[in-house]
């Protein structure tokens, strides 16, 4: 199980990096520490020279318990498992319509003796049910090679990414395509998936204190158990749960984030002439409470921003460096490339937290359209590029920050077919997990990352 240790120990090492970030937006800032990209001549993923990859995971092939690898593998992460062993748990978004997709023989019903009360939504007796889910990969890092995969979570729609628990869990968020329609079950909830290596399907309770809406994704403080939370719409906002009881999800009270003195902003930033929002920008930040969040109208970022919240652009990756929170806002900004958003709290119910808008990529930059992010254990943060814009660049990446500020590249999508997503290291920070989204493959690199 992951300590809390060993689960603040690489988000230390980026944030001290990451407090002196340099933001001006020149080509000054691209460098090759691990030197330039290799193409694969299995058309892959192309990586710097001294890197390597194993394929773990491609879609409809069979897991150790006889379901299917499941498609849309999205956000993921590692945690430590038993005899050296790293468990990594990875969301499939998977909607109704996809029944490719799905881990079942025949997506169109459940198999043949599958507990119906293990599918958080089996459908009308047991026929169409929803199939995205969670899956548990176990993997020795030792020889390199997968030791056992299974179907952790099922019946749930479009998990799209989470976060990692420090007690040995992740909770998976849905990112439903239409919160207003009915189907077995609403959705629209986060889940809690234990990182067990033991094989079997857990039963699918909803976490509805967090609120039901677009999530995407959620990162704990250790400290004071609050919850953050994103959600992956263009008029989303950025949410908190503060627990009754620390580390318990099931009670609490969430919120929305709002800007002092300036009332239901829109943080995204669209607007080329604009001069109130640019990178480095600091800005008080307080948090509004919200009612009826289980929004059956799919209406709860309209009601809080009328509130007063704040509005973002596709939130998506959040992670904890140090004691700050990065986020992700995937098309955001003038060009629509993205914005990387950082969260200090105060710590001081008292007192104002503050966001800061820390980067806002322009063509200079390399980074586009960052969705998934993580702490890399060298320092900085390490970005799965969500290409919104082919015109931006001909295939996606992934990207990394360095304490100084610099950007360089990590891997290429070979054949440039879909995002990257999931991006997570192991706990002993020399194998990096990551999915080929649309190519239905989930790989482990490995290399001279010292180089950084």
């Amino acid at each position: 199980m992951t300590t809390r240790r060993s689960f603040l120990g690489t988000t230390g090492l980026a944030f001290l990096g990451l407090q002196h970030y340099t933001r001006a937006a020149d080509s000054s800032r691209v460098i090759e520490p691990f030197g330039p990209l290799i193409k694969d001549p299995k058309g892959i993923i192309d990586l710097p020279e001294g890197f390597r990859y194993r394929l773990l995971a491609k879609r409809g092939e069979p897991m150790t318990d006889g379901f299917k690898v499941p498609g849309m593998a999205d956000g993921m992460a590692a945690f430590a498992g038993p005899d050296g062993k790293v468990v990594v748990v990875c969301n499939h978004e998977i909607g109704l319509e996809m029944t490719g997709m799905g881990p079942f023989a025949n997506n169109t019903r459940l198999p043949d003796g599958f507990d119906a009360a293990l599918s958080f939504d089996s459908g009308d007796d047991g026929r169409n049910p929803s199939l995205g889910g969670t899956t548990n990969l176990v993997f020795d890092p030792a020889s390199g090679e997968k030791t056992a995969h299974f179907l952790s979570l099922t019946g749930t729609d479009r998990n799209c990414a989470g976060g990692a628990m420090p007690w040995g869990s992740w909770i998976t968020c849905e990112e439903p395509a239409d919160l207003t329609q009915g189907h077995g079950q609403r959705h629209g909830w986060c889940f809690e998936v234990k990182a067990t290596a033991e094989p079997g399907v857990q039963k699918p309770v909803p976490l509805k204190a967090l609120g039901r809406f677009r999530h995407e994704a959620v990162a704990l403080d250790p400290e004071t158990g609050i919850l953050y939370l994103t959600e992956d719409r263009g008029d989303g906002l950025l949410y908190r749960f503060l627990p009754e009881k620390k580390n318990d999800l099931t009670k609490g009270q969430l919120q929305a984030l709002a800007i002092v003195d300036k009332p239901s902003a829109n943080l995204q930033n669209y607007d080329p002439d604009s001069k109130w929002l640019a990178a480095g920008s600091a800005m008080k930040a307080t948090w509004i409470d919200l009612k009826d969040t289980d929004s059956p109208k799919d209406d709860l970022r309209i009601r809080g921003h009328k509130a007063g919240a704040a509005r973002f652009a596709r939130g998506e990756g959040i992670h904890l460096v140090g004691k700050s929170f990065f986020i992700c806002c995937t098309d955001g900004g003038p060009s629509r490339r993205g914005q990387i958003f950082k969260l200090d709290p105060s710590g001081d119910a008292a007192k104002p937290d503050t966001l800061e808008l820390f980067l806002q990529p322009e063509e200079s930059d390399l980074l586009t359209n960052g969705d998934n992010l993580c702490p890399a254990p060298w320092g900085g943060i390490v970005i799965c590029e969500d290409l919104i814009d082919p015109s931006f660049s001909p295939a996606a990446h992934v990207r990394c920050v360095t304490p100084e500020g610099k950007i360089f590249t990590l891997a290429r999508n070979s054949n440039g077919q879909g995002e990257f997503a999931g991006g997570c290291f192991s706990p002993d920070g020399k194998w990096f997990f990551v999915n080929l989204q649309a190519r239905g493959l989930t790989l482990a690199v490995t290399g001279p990352w010292e180089k950084a």
